[in-house]
């Protein structure tokens, strides 16, 4: 996540205003402060056949951050809050990727992969133009694409799906690259635990 088939229902696509996209998505997605699961990402690089896969487990705090950690092929570890990027090393300790209050770019890329896992309308329809779409009884798609001149250099769209969770997030960048996450075994908390907490530090 190093930036960063559902059959659709027979309902019209809209470039739906934020109320009407946080109504759909509060009629059918269960927001939780905390979220954690497992994750598969598979990032296709222009000009190479084969995709790059990786597997791993992730946390989503709201308010806090993402904690993202790659078991396979490699094992890693990465932070982003709205402040901060920055990886964790094996002894506990950490080393800043760059300081996001120094980088005016860094920080809108952080803050765009923490709400595109959170779901976090209100921060997305400041930045870009989303189209939503019911997807059978459960289901929604919300397809972004950048207003903001600065997201369009890097990004050409964003897809979300799911049902009661994001369950898929494909991200198409504007050299060619696209990266695709799914994921499972998610599991809503009310709070992060001590050990938990501890990782965003």
């Amino acid at each position: 996540m190093r930036l960063m088939a559902f059959a659709l229902w027979a309902a019209p696509v809209f470039a739906a205003p934020a109320p009407d996209v946080a109504r759909l998505l509060s009629e059918r997605l269960k927001i939780a402060p905390v979220l954690k699961g497992e994750f598969e990402q598979s990032k296709t690089l222009k000009g190479f056949r084969n995709p790059l896969v990786s597997r791993g487990e992730f946390v989503v705090a709201r308010g806090q951050g993402v904690w993202w950690h790659t078991q396979q092929p490699f094992e890693s570890t990465l932070v982003v809050t709205r402040t901060r990027l920055f990886a964790r090393n094996a002894d506990g300790s950490a080393t800043d990727l760059v300081d996001a209050q120094a980088e005016q770019g860094v920080r809108q890329v952080n803050e765009l992969v923490f709400s595109l896992l959170a779901a976090d309308v209100d921060v997305l329809a400041d930045k870009f133009t989303i189209v939503a779409q019911p997807v059978g009884a459960a289901g929604w798609t919300l397809t972004l694409t950048p207003r903001d001149a600065n997201l369009a250099k890097f990004l050409v769209r964003a897809t979300l799906a799911g049902e009661r969770d994001v369950q898929t997030v494909r991200i198409e960048e504007a050299r060619g690259d696209a990266t695709q996450i799914r994921f499972s075994r998610q599991v809503p908390s009310e709070a992060l635990s001590t050990d938990e907490a501890a990782r965003f530090k």
